[in-house]
C-alpha cells in the first residue's frame, strides 16, 4: 500500500470521527421511525438530506422505487457502491438493524466522497429499500444501479464480528386454496374444505422437512383458514419461504414443496393456485480479495472479524447476494450486541440503538471506507 493510500486511509476515519455526533443522530433517528418495505419514506429523507448537505449530488427516488436514492461523488476511476439498508421488521422494528447500515453506509460514502476529489476514484452511495422481503436490490439492478461498479459493500450487524452471513437463496409462495362452502352441521357432505387441503399441504411439508439437506429450510405460515367454524371453509391460503444454499437447488427444492402443496387439494379435492413471489433472493458470492481487505481494515480499529462456525454463523437470505452474482461484493457481519443475541428478535433491536451499536456505525464506516480506498488503490 503507497503512503498516499495510507495517508488517505487516515483522513477517511479522521471524517468519520468529526461526523460522528451527526452519524448515531441519524442511526437513532431511524431506529425511532420504523418503516416496513418500500415505505421508508423518512429513513430516505433523511439520509439524503445529509448526503445532499454535504455537497453530493443526490437522485431522489431513483431507478424507480419511491424510497431509493443514489448519491455519486468523483470524476475517474474505478467505482465502488456502498449500499444502505433500512427498512425494518413488522411489530420489532429494527431488529435487523438496518439503522446501523444506513448510518455506517452514509458516513463511508462521505468519507470516500471526500478522499475522492483526488481524482482517483469514485463513490456510489445507494440507498436499497425493501431488503425484508421485497428485493429493493434486484429491481436496482435491473434499472441500471451497479452498471459499471468494480466493488459493493455493506456491514450487517450481528452478535459477532464475522467475515460473512451464511447466506442462502430464497423464494416466496403464497398459496390459496378454494373449496366449496356448506353448512358444517347441517350438509358438511356437500361443501369441499379449503382448510383441510391447506392442513394437508402443511403436513406434507412438514413430512419432507425431514428429508432435504441441513442447510435448506422450509417454513410457512397460515394466513386464512376460513371464517367460522359452523361454515366448511371455501378458501384457505398460506405463505411459505424456500431456502436453499444455490440458486440450483432453490430450483430443485422448489418443485419438491409444489408437490406437496398439490397433493392436500387432490386428498381434499379442493383447486390450488401456487404463487412464487419475484424477485427470488440470490445466495452469497463473496469477494475473497475485498474481503481480506475489509478484515485487515477492521483489524487497525480492534475488531477481529473471524470465520464463520457452527456455534457464530448467522443464516439468512439477503438481497446482496443477486448483487454479489453481477458485481464483486462483500457482507460482513458487525458486532453490534452481546454475544449470542440473535438478530430479528426484540432483543437485537434494542441494542441497535446501544454503545455496542454505535461503535458498530463508526468501525463499519471507517472499514469501508479504507476497503473503498484500497480498491481505487489497486485500480
Amino acid at each position: 500500500m503507497s503512503d498516499a493510500a495510507t495517508r488517505r486511509k487516515q483522513e477517511a476515519c479522521e471524517a468519520i470521527d468529526a461526523m460522528r455526533d451527526m452519524l448515531l443522530a441519524v442511526s437513532h433517528d431511524i431506529w425511532e421511525h420504523p418503516e416496513l418495505c418500500f415505505d421508508e419514506h423518512y429513513a430516505h429523507d433523511r439520509l439524503a438530506a445529509e448526503l445532499e448537505a454535504a455537497g453530493l449530488e443526490v437522485t431522489r427516488s431513483a431507478y424507480g422505487l419511491d424510497t431509493a436514492f443514489e448519491a455519486t461523488a468523483g470524476t475517474s476511476g474505478p467505482i465502488v457502491a456502498v449500499c444502505c439498508e433500512y427498512d425494518a421488521l413488522p411489530d420489532i422494528g429494527h431488529a435487523c438493524g438496518h439503522n446501523i447500515i444506513a448510518a455506517a453506509g452514509l458516513g463511508a460514502g462521505l468519507a470516500a466522497a471526500r478522499s475522492a476529489q483526488g481524482g482517483s476514484g469514485r463513490v456510489r452511495v445507494l440507498g436499497t429499500p425493501a431488503e425484508e422481503g421485497g428485493g429493493g436490490k434486484v429491481y436496482m439492478i435491473q434499472r441500471g444501479a451497479f452498471d459499471e461498479v468494480s466493488a459493493a459493500l455493506m456491514v450487517h450487524p450481528a452478535d459477532q464480528d464475522l467475515t460473512a452471513m451464511d447466506t442462502i437463496a430464497m423464494q416466496q409462495l403464497d398459496v390459496s386454496y378454494v373449496g366449496k362452502a356448506a353448512h358444517a352441521a347441517a350438509a358438511p357432505h356437500l361443501g369441499r374444505n379449503a382448510l383441510d387441503g391447506a392442513v394437508l399441504g402443511y403436513n406434507a411439508l412438514a413430512a419432507l422437512r425431514q428429508h432435504i439437506a441441513p442447510t435448506e429450510r422450509i417454513h410457512g405460515i397460515f394466513t386464512d383458514g376460513g371464517g367460522k367454524a359452523n361454515i366448511v371453509p371455501d378458501h384457505a391460503a398460506m405463505t411459505w419461504y424456500v431456502r436453499s444454499p444455490s440458486v440450483d437447488g432453490l430450483a430443485d427444492l422448489k418443485d419438491r414443496v409444489l408437490r406437496c402443496i398439490e397433493a392436500g387439494a387432490n386428498a381434499a379435492e379442493v383447486e390450488v393456485d401456487c404463487t412464487w413471489v419475484e424477485p427470488a433472493y440470490s445466495d452469497m458470492i463473496d469477494d475473497i480479495a475485498l474481503l481480506a481487505s475489509y478484515r485487515a481494515n477492521a483489524s487497525t480499529l480492534g475488531r477481529v472479524v473471524a470465520e464463520p462456525n457452527p456455534d457464530t454463523a448467522v443464516t439468512g437470505s439477503t438481497d446482496m447476494g443477486n448483487v454479489s452474482h453481477v458485481v464483486a461484493s462483500i457482507h460482513p457481519m458487525i458486532k453490534a450486541a452481546p454475544s449470542g443475541v440473535a438478530i430479528h428478535t426484540p432483543d437485537f433491536s434494542q441494542h441497535a440503538a446501544s454503545p455496542l451499536g454505535d461503535a458498530a456505525v463508526i468501525d463499519g464506516a471507517k472499514a469501508m471506507a479504507m476497503t473503498i480506498i484500497d480498491v481505487w488503490e489497486k485500480g
